[in-house]
């Protein structure tokens, strides 16, 4: 090899080294570049965003106010209503009473609520308010659909569940899952009351970034088992690690969040419909295969997903919701896909 082609291969040698290393570097930099997304974002970010991967915190950041008005800043362990969040928390506590025997989930409802005069009280199946598939639109209305013949998304299946698990444990669901979040050192979650709350924030509605107070709660003693527990995105990391390593359901009731036979769209998953399970939604068609939920209302947004061939969580609170159904979780997809394009996602 003469010494200029000699001086050739070392020169694109290094440079193709070098652009490696770049593009490594970018990959890596998942941290950076959602520092840069929340700082300028439009819709601004409120909130708080915590990456977890095998048990540990690798990034957690807080960007915002609790509250426009005072401009006091949020903090790691301010509260924020979950919303939607709550039904795998519920599902977990309806699998728990599975297991000791408590509860069948192919029983009617009427089995655990028989005051329910209704007709589909008994045929709609444990099961079906589980997944959505139950058909109830409103207790004093016929169904929308046969039982277990589609999906309809709503509140209403798992507040009837809390009262199931008040059926068969004889507390209220307040005593039951606030035992359990004792129980797991989830300090900062508690189901949500009308007595004020430590450090829970404020929650908006955004119209252009320009930020209406929501004054009055969607949350009712009915609905806290479908929407009403506050939590931390440290506490919801630990929820996340109890749960996906075995700590809370024996591994064939923990199968049963992610088993499902009933597909749907939901934007924020994209466009394509994916799997519902118990709580939880189940993206397994594509490369990097995760699962999750959503939460919106009281000028609240929540997202909690795991990746489970990672170790990886990705949680993100924030104390707004926007006007615009265009823009929910604008921000919230936007850090998802810089993750799902990072090395943090590589095999555990």
């Amino acid at each position: 090899m003469t010494s200029n082609l000699r001086i050739t291969f070392i020169l694109s040698s290094i440079l193709l080294f070098s652009n490696c290393n770049v593009f490594a570097q970018k990959k890596n930099n998942y941290a950076a570049q959602i520092d840069s997304l929340i700082s300028v974002s439009n819709p601004i970010f409120n909130g708080v965003v915590l990456i977890a991967k095998n048990g540990k915190t690798v990034y957690n950041k807080v960007y915002g106010f609790t509250n426009f008005e005072t401009r006091k800043y949020l903090k790691t362990d301010s509260q924020f209503e979950i919303m939607s969040n709550t039904r795998q928390i519920t599902a977990v506590l309806i699998l728990k009473e599975v297991e000791q025997g408590q509860i069948d989930l192919q029983a009617p409802i009427k089995k655990y609520l028989p005051q329910m005069n209704q007709t589909w009280a008994e045929s709609v199946t444990v099961h079906q308010l589980l997944n959505h598939t139950h058909g109830i639109i409103d207790l004093t209305k016929p169904l929308l659909f046969k039982p277990g013949s589609d999906f309809k998304y709503g509140d209403l299946g798992y507040s009837l569940l809390g009262k199931i698990i008040e059926s068969v444990t004889k507390k209220s669901y307040y005593e039951v899952a606030n035992t359990f979040f004792k129980q797991l050192k989830m300090k900062n979650t508690l189901c949500f009351s009308a007595a004020p709350i430590k450090n829970l924030v404020s929650g908006y509605v955004n119209n252009n970034n320009a930020f209406k107070l929501v004054s009055r709660s969607m949350i009712t003693i009915e609905s806290t088992s479908s929407n009403g527990i506050v939590s931390t995105a440290g506490d919801l990391a630990i929820w996340n690690e109890n749960l996906h390593k075995g700590k809370l359901l024996k591994p064939e009731s923990y199968l049963l969040l992610f088993k499902y036979n009933i597909t749907a769209q939901n934007s924020f998953f994209g466009t394509e419909k994916i799997g519902y399970g118990y709580g939880f939604r189940i993206v397994d068609k594509e490369p990097i295969k995760y699962i999750g939920h959503t939460g919106l209302g009281d000028g609240f947004s929540s997202i909690n997903l795991y990746f489970p061939d990672s170790d990886v969580s990705l949680i993100i609170l924030e104390n707004q919701m926007n006007q615009n159904r265009d823009l929910f979780y604008a921000n919230e997809v936007k850090i998802k896909n810089i993750l799902l394009k990072s090395n943090l996602l590589n095999k555990k």
